[in-house]
């Protein structure tokens, strides 16, 4: 009988990483696992240099060596940057990944690094749920060529480079009429990163459960320019409307120049991203605990 398989994917580059996953692979060994690690640099997709040949691999290209369907799950070890990039390299294969925060704010991990024995405990007794997050598919495309490609958690960001001219932006979202967006540049977020960029850009917060899509445009020079909510289910073009080229990030982690002759190509993936949950994941109580929503205001008293 075959040994039961785990994945541990982390980042290579910090000290606090690396003797974490050898103290997790020790643990699981011991219990009976086969354990496979992988660095978190494989999913970070890093950006294009537009002097040099573009990306034009697909988006299973980020799946580590060794990584498969058998495997049970995958522990992340990092911050949020680390579970953007493990998300890419798991979500093609259907691995669910439990996000062990060793970084700052952390918002898409499950678990800290103080309550690690417990999280391992709950795994060995398979005393865990999941939940399944949206990603996207973000595809540029040239004609019919495919130029760059990537999977998305958060967002796709298509704005300007510093000190060029105003960007237009013509959008078509499914079957519905195209529509001209006048603005720095435009944010195409899942619910998960309805809490990231976007946010920032004035978008609201959708809870992960709502099978959407927001388009947010940043700096809008226009009054009648506001973020909008649709259907997940509806593909995006964008067609960048500006003789300039300009900037596209995905994730933060990601990204290539986009030149007005190509254009960007949304759409839902069939591979979501899935969590692992040891508790109860209630939304809201991340909400406050994390970016300080719903708190009730206390007035400070008056020392004079």
């Amino acid at each position: 009988m075959s040994l039961p398989r785990l994945g541990l994917i982390f980042n290579d580059g910090k000290e606090l990483s690396l003797k974490t996953a050898q103290r997790i692979q020790e643990k699981f060994e011991k219990e009976g696992y086969d354990v496979i690690r992988a660095s978190s640099s494989g999913g970070m997709v890093g950006f294009a240099n537009p002097d040099q040949h573009m990306r034009t691999l697909g988006y299973n290209a980020c799946i580590p060596e060794g990584f498969d369907s058998s495997i049970q799950l995958a522990i992340v070890l990092g911050g949020d940057g680390t579970v953007l990039s493990a998300a890419r390299q798991t979500a093609p294969i259907k691995v669910p990944i439990l996000a062990i925060n060793t970084g700052h704010l952390g918002f898409l991990t499950e678990t800290y690094l103080l309550d690690l024995d417990k999280a391992v405990e709950q795994v060995l007794l398979n005393q865990w749920d999941v939940e399944e997050r949206t990603s996207l598919v973000v595809t540029v495309l040239r004609g019919d060529q495919r130029r760059w490609e990537a999977l998305c958690l958060n967002e796709m960001a298509l704005h300007r480079e510093p000190l060029t001219s105003m960007c237009h932006f013509e959008i078509s979202i499914g079957r519905h009429a195209p529509v001209d967006i006048s603005a720095d540049g435009v944010i195409l977020s899942t619910p998960t990163g309805s809490t990231a960029y976007s946010l920032s850009a004035g978008g609201p917060v959708i809870t992960p459960d709502c099978p959407v899509l927001q388009l947010t445009p940043i700096a809008p020079h226009s009054l009648a320019s506001r973020a909008l909510v649709f259907s997940d289910l509806e593909p995006v073009t964008v067609f960048p409307a500006t003789p300039e080229r300009l900037m596209m990030v995905v994730d933060g982690t990601a990204g290539c120049y986009v030149w007005p002759e190509d254009r960007v190509l949304i759409r839902k993936s069939d591979h979501p991203v899935r969590f692992i949950r040891l508790v109860d994941h209630e939304f809201f109580q991340v909400l406050g605990n994390k970016l300080g929503w719903g708190l009730p205001h206390i007035a400070k008293p008056n020392k004079n």
